[in-house]
């Protein structure tokens, strides 16, 4: 398991290797992300970097900086919740499925899982047969997660 720095300095590297820059303003979002047990939205990571970093990020800038981390291949947005989150495969090198996600309905955590291309391709398949178009392979999930199963039981 990787620390939080540790996929710093990797995102870092990735970002200078394709040409832009990870700055501070950005590893503090990052940052944000990847302590986050959950997804969070541009308000709620003004607040986080306002209270744990003192440092002061304007709500359109912290927009921007998502932008950035998406284009980066370093964040996701949920669309749903209208909220982000980390890419879990940051530190990755390998090459992955379509990213899924699965959110808990109760204490709102976030995990990224991986779907095969066939399976994408057998829905989109599907998706064509009704007589729809597929926009996005991307699914975002709502579940329960074990720890709220738990407790549900």
């Amino acid at each position: 398991m990787n620390t939080v720095q540790e996929i710093i300095d990797h995102a870092e590297n990735s970002c200078k290797t394709r040409g832009s820059k990870l700055t501070s303003k950005r590893k503090c979002v990052l940052s944000a992300l990847l302590q986050s047990n959950k997804a969070m939205s541009a308000y709620e990571l003004v607040d986080y970097c306002k209270q744990v970093y003192d440092k002061t990020l304007p709500p359109m800038s912290v927009y921007r900086i998502l932008d950035f981390l998406q284009e980066e291949h370093l964040a996701h947005k949920l669309n749903m919740a209208n909220k982000y989150i980390a890419c879990s495969h940051i530190t990755c090198s390998h090459g992955h499925g379509v990213p899924q996600f699965l959110i808990c309905n109760n204490c709102q955590q976030v995990k990224e899982i991986s779907v095969n291309e066939s399976t994408i391709d057998t829905l989109k398949h599907d998706i064509e047969q009704a007589g729809f178009q597929m926009a996005s392979p991307r699914l975002e999930i709502n579940c329960l997660c074990g720890p709220c199963s738990d407790k549900a039981s």
